[in-house]
């Protein structure tokens, strides 16, 4: 078997560990709602002339998600709407979930308003499945305790956490990474919490969100952050992870991992050089890049070094967006090595290696999976 082929072979037949995603639907959606599932950035119904179908993502799923509900690819959207229409949301998640090559799927429960919680997406997916604790999840369950806030939510996020395998932050969110970062003293904490519990509404206080941070590093499990790109309540601006450099410098050995990444994905490359602990992946922004994912794979593939890149999804809502996950990246990750094979930089070994590590093995390492 030739180079070409043995790699490409070696691609599809990869298994995956997506290390952060959330849950699929469990109730089949209206086709509007359908088509905003198709838009990360707008968090209002799209516009009566727009289409989550005229997008990267929109023909993605034409071109791949078709064919595995026996249409062809590229079938036109009225078809493909049609054919989807005639499965049930759980018939529809088990063949496209099935179909992503992925053995363990790491889920953040923290925002799980009609989807799939870990024990239904493992019996639709056939994977294994382990929780991400988000912190800002926490900090509601503390507030509304009530008594002590930083003594409720260390115990709190001990007893969630026993069982999980990371915590997460949307810091980026909440006021963004640019700013103070240091960890809070107890005053300073008890006074937030006080202020919060009379006025109420999400957590934006930063003195805060900065305790729960440094709650979430004495656990010394992987602290995962959004970064880059999302939907528009997020200031892109200040979710650029240079911004973290302080807080990196303060958070000894516990693994950093930075997902999404877009346009950031050159400096999180750099930060994942710069320190041991820091790590990075293509996620969501893969799916919404779509045709043009390879190129940022290519991006991703520059500066990080091999060991600290991961897979993941970032799949939410459509069970599209879970297999086309995996779908782009492999597309994207075959064509990209296949490249520096091809141009003599590279030895096929060399990629499979790469491929590999990035596919399941740096997962395995940093999230103590067996």
């Amino acid at each position: 078997m030739h180079a070409t082929s043995a790699l490409a072979e070696h691609v599809e037949q990869v298994r995956l560990i997506d290390h952060h995603v959330h849950g699929c639907w469990v109730a089949s959606p209206d086709r509007g709602r359908f088509e905003n599932g198709l838009n990360e950035a707008n968090t209002e119904p799209l516009a009566g002339f727009d289409s989550g179908f005229d997008t990267q993502l929109g023909f993605a799923v034409r071109a791949h998600c078709a064919p595995l509900l026996g249409l062809p690819a590229h079938a036109d959207p009225d078809a493909y709407w049609a054919r989807r229409c005639e499965h049930g949301e759980d018939e529809l998640a088990a063949t496209l979930l099935s179909a992503a090559g992925v053995s363990h799927w790491l889920v953040d429960t923290g925002f799980a308003d009609g989807v799939a919680d870990p024990a239904q997406l493992a019996r639709l997916s056939g994977g294994a499945v382990a929780e991400i604790v988000r912190l800002e999840s926490v900090a509601e369950e503390a507030r509304d305790a009530g008594g002590d806030y930083a003594g409720e939510f260390e115990r709190i996020l001990a007893e969630r956490a026993a069982d999980a395998v990371a915590t997460k932050s949307i810091l980026a969110y909440r006021g963004g990474f640019a700013g103070d970062l240091s960890e809070p003293g107890a005053a300073e904490v008890a006074e937030a919490a006080a202020r919060w519990r009379e006025r109420g509404g999400r957590l934006t206080d930063r003195v805060l969100l900065r305790f729960g941070l440094y709650a979430a590093l004495r656990l010394g499990k992987p602290l995962q952050f959004h970064v880059g790109f999302g939907d528009r309540d997020a200031d892109l601006r200040t979710a650029n992870p240079l911004y973290l450099r302080e807080f990196l410098l303060a958070s000894g050995g516990t693994p950093i991992m930075l997902l999404h990444c877009y346009p950031y994905e050159r400096e999180a490359g750099y930060l994942a050089q710069a320190f041991n602990n820091v790590y990075l992946d293509g996620g969501l922004s893969i799916n919404y890049l779509g045709a043009r994912a390879r190129s940022f794979v290519g991006r991703l593939l520059e500066m990080a070094p091999f060991r600290k890149i991961l897979y993941s999804s970032d799949g939410f809502g459509p069970a599209e967006l879970h297999y086309l996950g995996a779908r782009l990246w492999r597309n994207a990750i075959r064509d990209v090595v296949q490249g520096f094979v091809d141009a003599g930089e590279w030895s096929v070994r060399d990629a499979v290696r790469v491929i590999d590590l990035i596919a399941h093995e740096n997962a395995a390492r940093v999230y103590h999976i067996g």
